[in-house]
């Protein structure tokens, strides 16, 4: 791989350590997207667990919203180790995908190879919460053009 036309890998040392063990008895086995996992392992600059650097940076357990070329919308799930990911959040390192997210900030783009073909995708932001959560967002209690969305004062529906 010609690494001058690959974006910067930063994993923290915690993940750096547990991918390396985990794609090497995956390539060991002769799996593919664990070799380019391993390649991008190998490259990857290592920081502290707690580097403010990672904030931008898609780590595991981190929610990142991401494009992939060629006119499909955005997508956001969150990265993680397992095989048996829930498809509709989380996407696993150990697929083609996932090996190309982990390590990189918002605005890199990655070329990966899957389904026959070659795609790139492109970061666009990176988070540590879930950024579905609905709960936090309703006590937050948002204002649009000075407005609350939750009015306080309404006393809700009552009967006749």
């Amino acid at each position: 791989m010609n690494t001058l036309f690959f974006p910067t890998v930063t994993l923290p040392a915690s993940d750096h350590r547990r991918l390396e063990r985990l794609a090497q008895r995956r390539a060991d086995q002769g799996d593919v997207d664990a070799r380019f996992l391993l390649s991008e392992i190998n490259r990857a600059e290592v920081v502290p667990d707690r580097a403010a650097k990672l904030d931008s940076i898609v780590t595991m357990g981190s929610w990142v919203t991401f494009r992939i070329a060629w006119g499909f919308p955005h997508e956001t799930r969150q990265l993680v180790p397992e095989d048996h990911t829930s498809e509709r959040t989380q996407i696993s390192v150990m697929s083609p995908l996932g090996a190309a997210l982990v390590g990189l900030k918002v605005g890199s783009e990655i070329p990966f190879f899957t389904a026959g073909r070659t795609n790139v995708v492109k970061i666009e932001r990176v988070s540590r919460g879930d950024p579905n959560d609905v709960v936090r967002a309703l006590f937050s209690n948002p204002e649009v053009k000075g407005r609350k969305l939750l009015d306080d004062d309404d006393p809700g529906p009552s009967a006749a």
